[in-house]
């Protein structure tokens, strides 16, 4: 999955002249309202956190829903997440926390493309809307400055 290697940079830091390949971009999700996630096959209800998990299991599994990643979720890749709670939970909930079992747990939410590290080894970022850059607002105010200068004005 992925590439090997440091977590490439988002694309708008990087530099030079190599193009990359293409990203795909998807909004980053807000709350909205309880129900469906919409697919090209009908509305998929997304589970509900099981009562018996664990606190933070829960917390991790519902966070997942207002993820921007989740825009890209499938029904099969929402099982995967409640699969992946119920390990944590399980994890969580153990009197001896087991290291071959983290790293499964670990490598389980990778492929859920849960961290942003794991979103940009498979070139995906999600657009934070309303996102201004300030250095870039006055970069252009001061060419602008410079021109009136320059045209005399």
């Amino acid at each position: 999955m992925g590439v090997r290697g440091p977590v490439p940079k988002r694309t708008d830091q990087r530099h030079g002249h190599r193009k990359a390949e293409p990203t795909d971009k998807a909004p980053a999700r807000r709350p909205g309202p309880p129900g469906g996630t919409p697919s090209p096959r009908g509305t998929f209800k997304v589970p509900l956190a099981d009562s018996e998990w664990h606190p933070t299991a829960k917390k991790w599994y519902q966070s997942l829903r207002y993820s921007g990643q989740s825009a890209f979720y499938e029904a099969s890749d929402w099982m995967e997440a409640y699969v992946a709670a119920e390990v944590l939970s399980e994890m969580l909930d153990a009197e001896k926390l087991s290291a071959m079992l983290f790293a499964s747990w670990s490598s389980h939410t990778a492929r859920l493309l849960v961290t942003e590290g794991d979103r940009r080894r498979v070139r995906i970022e999600l657009d934070k809307a309303g996102k201004d850059d300030p250095d870039k607002a006055a970069g252009v105010a001061s060419m602008e400055s410079w021109r009136k200068k320059l045209a005399g004005a």
